[in-house]
């Protein structure tokens, strides 16, 4: 299989807590808000309807593994950052959801430490038989009808970047999903994925008019081909122009190689553009209750 590495190279190219572990986190939010715990990178802790949910675990210790080849700023090493908190915090859920099977998602260090025999949601067929492969015995697919203990996990679309880049990296981009989290009596939560602005995120969000919206922000780069390859700041406002009601929070910046915007960018462009109060932007180990 060529890996994401490989084909890079040939490219050519709404309340802020303190941090707590995961096993703390089902107990103190109020009826029906939402705990979303920043870990690194994409991964995260969502706590919805008292079920904590692992999402994308990129658990290798801080520069593990190289830059992505073919990437802006692919000298530095990967993940740039430790994780704040420790494994065994992290992994103590009920089920984790991969979007996609990229390093920065779903890695080695994670398929180790995870058990075997946890509910693992994969976006189709193809990726939960690869971590079948990897030896998980419980993995399901999402779906638009897709749950977990009452809650509903609905797949949505997205897209790893723009026609430029799927005509040079298509095979490494891939497919990609997200999902929107909802259950009666609590807040629609839409975790978008890594996607740029695109009609299926604007189809998600005029479906399901979430409250709160999980976005990857931190405008990946490859070489040589303009944009990026998950949201920047033109995306956030994006959405926020077809959702001005719903509370966005940024996800995936400062943590691998060829992301390019930060916390402090993403909040400096919220101020200049009259969005800074519907904007969370969490450090790591940070948790929102919303």
């Amino acid at each position: 299989m060529t890996t994401r590495r490989e084909l890079f190279a040939l490219s050519g190219a709404a309340l802020v807590a303190s941090a707590f572990p995961a096993s703390a986190q089902d107990t103190a939010a109020p009826q029906g808000s939402v705990k979303i715990t920043q870990i690194r990178n994409a991964t995260l802790h969502v706590v919805y309807g008292g079920v904590r949910f692992l999402v994308d675990p990129m658990l290798s210790d801080r520069h593990a593994w190289p830059g992505f080849e073919g990437s802006v700023n692919s000298e530095e090493r990967n993940p740039l950052v430790h994780l704040p908190m420790t494994k065994e915090e992290i992994i103590d859920v009920d089920a984790v959801i991969v979007t996609h099977l990229h390093e920065d998602h779903w890695d080695e260090e994670a398929r180790k430490v995870l058990p075997k025999a946890l509910p693992i949601f994969a976006q189709n067929d193809a990726d939960a038989e690869t971590i079948r492969g990897q030896g998980f015995s419980d993995v399901r697919v999402l779906s638009a009808t897709s749950s977990f203990k009452d809650v509903q996990l609905i797949k949505t679309g997205g897209r790893h970047g723009t026609e430029a880049h799927y005509a040079k990296i298509g095979k490494i981009l891939g497919q990609v999903c997200g999902v929107v989290f909802k259950q009666a009596g609590a807040k629609t939560v839409y975790l978008a994925g890594d996607t740029i602005w695109q009609e299926d995120v604007a189809a998600a969000l005029d479906a399901h008019r979430p409250d709160v919206a999980i976005l990857n922000t931190g405008y990946a780069m490859v070489v040589g081909i303009e944009g990026g390859i998950i949201m920047g700041t033109q995306d956030v406002l994006s959405v926020h122009k077809v959702a001005p009601d719903t509370l966005l929070i940024g996800s995936h910046m400062e943590a691998v190689n060829h992301c390019t915007v930060s916390r402090a960018d993403l909040r400096a462009f919220a101020r200049a553009n009259g969005f800074a109060d519907k904007l969370r932007t969490p450090g790591d180990g940070e948790t929102l209750i919303v």
